[in-house]
Order: C-alpha cells, then structure tokens, then sequence
C-alpha cells in the first residue's frame, strides 16, 4: 500500500454520522479516485457487514449515486456499507489496453477493496457490486475478472456489449482501437457479453434490469440470452422505463434485495 496516500475526510455528525469521504492517489490511475463510503448509522462498529460497491455511469462520478437514491438510507436499511467509487468519466471500470490510460480493474484489486478491507469491519464472504449504464458494464466486468472475490453483481441499464458502440463514450479511446490491429476482437475481449462464460465458476447468479424504452434493451436481452445459453442464474427485471435517473431509482431497490435475499 506504500504508493497510495489516503485522505479521510470524516463527516460524522448529526446529519452525516455515518459517511466518510476517501481519496485515494495510485500508480494504476492517472488520477486521485474519490470515494464516498456510508455505513449504517443503526448498527455496531465492531460488527462486520456486507459490502454493496455502486458504480456509476459514462460521465458521472462519485457523489451520483447519492444525488439520486440517499445512499445513507440504503446503508441504514439494508445494515450494510455502500461504497461509491468514482470511475473517472470514461473509464468503463477495465484496465485499459491503451497507452497512458487508467488500469481500473486493478486499482479496484490492489487498492480500493484493501483500503476498504482494511478500515471497515466488513463480511468478506459478503461483497457485491452493481451499477449503471458504464457501471452496469463495469460490475458485470469486475465479477467476470474477480469472479472469487463477489458475492453476486447487476447491472442497470448496462451497456453490456462494446462492438456496435465503439465511437460512443470514450470506448475506442479507452481501448486504444485506433492503433489495434484486430479492433473487433478488441471490443469483444473487454465485453461482458461475450465473456459470459467466465461466470461459470460462480456459485451464485447475477441480477440484471433494464427498461423497454433503453436504446440498450435489447443488448441486454441478447445478454440474457447467451445467460441461458451457458447455464448461468440470472434474474431479469424488465419493465417501463428510459435510460436516466428516475428508472434507476426505482430499479436499485430490486438489486438490495436480490443481493441480501
């Protein structure tokens, strides 16, 4: 841990008794990550408890989880710590094959789940991640990459195949597909869809949801699809709804319950 220097901005008051604030500077990232963390304000601080990593979508950051669902009040009722990681506008959540880009997925590995391990009482046997859009991607992302060490992980409204949205999002840049010889398989090597195969090992399944008027719904049909296909649980939450904050706020509380059924 000697290459990361963490700021702990302690909050605890009346109004923010539980919420901490880290920042945290590592050599896998081209810049500091802020990360909003929110235990729960009803329980002991010597009991251990899951953990729920929200991730947020292309060009968010780390408070937007909380401007849309009160993360305080999911870690109260739920009695579990809810991390909110900044995913630095465009990183999709990977390690970048492009030169001079953020290694994500490794900064989540040798970093941020340490920090949190080693400054939360927490369940290790207990952790889950979702998110949305991006995050809905890069959830599904990190559980096929760290498959040992979730739980279970969703996905909202996740852009869950690359190769027809390769010019949207930062995607070609984030992959370097202008200077790759092969960009198609490029595409496919860091999307969750075509890597479904990869959950196998887990002994739980995935939640996945996503609205019918998504401009992504039906990639994550097709995901559920290729789901089936390899005999991998997965729940699928379909029902009204657009790609923006109102769906998400009404489809998270599916995910807390799934994770914590």
């Amino acid at each position: 841990m000697k290459n990361i220097i963490i700021a702990l901005l302690l909050l605890f008051s009346i109004i923010l008794n539980a919420q901490q604030q880290l920042i945290i500077n590592s050599s896998y990232l081209v810049s500091p990550d802020t990360v909003l963390v929110f235990t729960p304000d009803n329980g002991e601080l010597q009991n251990a408890f899951p953990v729920v990593y929200l991730l947020h979508g292309w060009a968010g950051n780390y408070h937007y989880w909380d401007d849309i669902i009160d993360c305080q009040s999911y870690a109260n009722k739920y009695n579990t710590i809810i991390v909110c990681p900044d995913g630095l506008y465009d990183s999709w959540y990977i390690n970048s094959p492009a030169k001079n880009e953020n290694d994500w997925a490794t900064f989540f590995s040798w970093d941020l789940a340490p920090v949190i391990a080693e400054n939360y009482n927490i369940q290790k046997d207990s952790i889950f991640v979702t998110g949305l859009s991006m995050g809905g991607h890069g959830a599904l992302y990190l559980f096929e990459t760290f498959t040992e060490y979730f739980r279970s992980a969703g996905s909202l409204s996740g852009l869950l195949d690359l190769t027809d949205w390769s010019e949207h999002y930062g995607i070609s840049r984030i992959l370097g597909l202008s200077d790759s010889e092969n960009p198609e398989e490029l595409l496919k090597d860091y999307s969750v869809i075509w890597n479904i195969e990869k959950l196998k090992t887990s002994e739980n399944g995935i939640i996945v949801s996503c609205g019918t008027e998504d401009s992504f719904y039906n990639i994550n049909i097709a995901t559920i699809d290729v789901c089936k296909e390899n005999d991998i649980d997965v729940k699928f939450i379909s029902s009204k709804g657009s790609h923006n904050s109102s769906y998400w706020r009404s489809a998270i509380d599916g995910h807390f319950e799934f994770f914590f059924k």
